[in-house]
C-alpha cells in the first residue's frame, strides 16, 4: 500500500539521490524525460542500465549495488523496467534499503511491494514520479 499523501510528500521532499534503474539514453524515451525533469528539480540523478557509460552527464552504474557503493545511499529507486522484471530486483532493493521504491506508470509488482514493505521500505507502484513530483513538492 503506497504511504499517504503527507508521507509521500515527507519523503520526495527529503529525498536527494534517486536511482532511475532502467534509464535510458534515448531523449525520446519516458525513463529519460523523467530523469532529466528531476534532475533540474535539484535531484542527484544516479542512472543504472547494464550498458554503462554516460547519461545526463552522469556515469551510469551496472545495478544498484554498484550505484549505492560508488554514489553514495539511494533516496528513492524509480524503476523503469516491465513488471515481470521486479523480482530480480528485489534482493538489491533489500541491500540497498532506499527509504522509498517508486514503479513508473504501467510498471507493478504486487509480491515484490508486499516483501518490500514489510522490510521497512514505502512502495509506490504504476505512478509517474515527474507528474506527481510537481504535486507533491510542497
Amino acid at each position: 500500500m503506497a504511504p499517504d499523501r503527507a508521507r509521500l510528500a515527507e519523503l520526495v521532499r527529503n529525498a536527494r539521490r534517486i536511482a532511475v534503474v532502467g534509464l535510458s539514453r534515448k531523449p525520446e524515451r519516458p525513463s529519460h524525460g523523467v530523469a532529466a525533469y528531476l534532475q533540474r528539480a535539484g535531484y542527484t540523478i544516479i542512472p543504472v542500465h547494464p550498458a554503462g557509460g554516460t547519461t545526463l552527464g552522469e556515469r551510469v552504474y551496472p545495478d544498484l549495488r554498484a550505484a549505492a557503493a560508488h554514489a553514495g545511499p539511494i533516496d528513492i529507486a524509480n524503476i523503469f523496467r516491465r513488471s515481470e522484471h521486479i523480482p530480480s530486483l528485489l534482493v538489491q532493493l533489500l541491500e540497498v534499503r532506499p527509504h522509498l521504491v517508486w514503479m513508473q506508470q504501467g510498471i507493478r509488482h504486487d509480491e515484490v511491494a508486499r516483501q518490500l514493505e514489510a522490510a521497512g521500505i514505502e512502495v509506490v507502484m504504476d505512478r509517474c514520479l515527474a507528474v506527481d513530483h510537481q504535486f507533491l513538492r510542497g
